[in-house]
């Protein structure tokens, strides 16, 4: 992860983070919590003025895009010899602009370590997200809460309707980078603050969760090994309903321990 602060050169104010993830190519900004809808940036002043002061990737990339050259340039490929790139690069371009735009006086500089402030607010993020039924997904934070979200909670947010129409949507869930939501196909984010408030709080933690697949869940071999029988003995269990393999896989299945048991009564 690359760090940049934001700095207001005319009001010589620090306006927050830029973060950087790398292999997924997603930017997400963190603004101070003390903006305001005046001295924010005019794209993300709409988000400060409803108190939101982390920004979505999607608005964060717009930023990002207001102050480099974009792709489309007539002269890029002169471009990008003079600078010695080999391919259009959004973060070395940004790097060699400062982050500047003629539309504001703010611009951005290297830094090592996350601020306070955003570490905190990060302790909200999802550290991971388990789709659990057709309408209901399980989250589970960095400080250790656990939530439940029926597909009914999300009503209220952008692209709740598409999720659920659409099954296979909904179950192609996965947490964003850097935990700050969960995207369904890349088509609709629901940020990581949405889903820690209007989720259910469930009395259990990600150890509980770990613990129970790591002594509970059994590979074909830990099967065969716990029926003492062979793996084409435990195909034929499996083949006649006894037992249910709850992944399938080319090299082997995984069981879970108690389906496996019931058959040594």
């Amino acid at each position: 992860m690359k760090i940049y602060e934001i700095i207001d050169e005319e009001l010589s104010l620090s306006i927050g983070v830029l973060l950087y993830y790398e292999k997924e190519g997603t930017w997400i900004i963190e603004l101070q919590g003390y903006l305001d809808e005046w001295n924010a940036p005019l794209l993300l002043s709409g988000y400060v003025k409803k108190k939101i002061y982390t920004i979505p990737r999607d608005v964060s990339l717009l930023w990002v895009r207001e102050r480099i050259i974009p792709p489309g340039r007539q002269n890029i490929q002169s471009i990008l010899s003079e600078h010695k790139l080999r391919e259009y690069d959004e973060r070395r371009f940004l790097e060699l602009s400062g982050g500047r735009c003629s539309q504001d006086s703010m611009y951005i500089r290297k830094r090592e370590d996350l601020p306070e402030y955003v570490t905190e607010r990060m302790r909200r993020n999802l550290q991971d997200c388990l789709i659990s039924s057709d309408t209901e997904m399980l989250c589970f934070f960095r400080d250790g809460a656990v939530r439940k979200i029926d597909l009914s909670d999300l009503s209220e947010m952008e692209g709740a309707e598409k999720l659920r129409r659409n099954r296979d949507l909904f179950l192609s869930g996965r947490i964003l980078a850097g935990g700050y939501g969960v995207t369904f196909d890349n088509a609709v984010d629901i940020p990581a603050a949405a889903l820690y408030r209007i989720g259910l709080s469930v009395p259990l933690k990600m150890d509980h969760f770990l613990s129970f697949a790591r002594k509970n869940v059994l590979d074909t071999s830990e099967a065969c090994r716990t029926l003492d029988c062979s793996r084409q003995n435990l195909s034929y269990l499996v083949g006649e309903g006894r037992i249910a393999p709850i992944r399938t896989q080319v090299r082997g299945n995984l069981y879970l321990k108690g389906d496996v048991l019931r058959n040594t009564w």
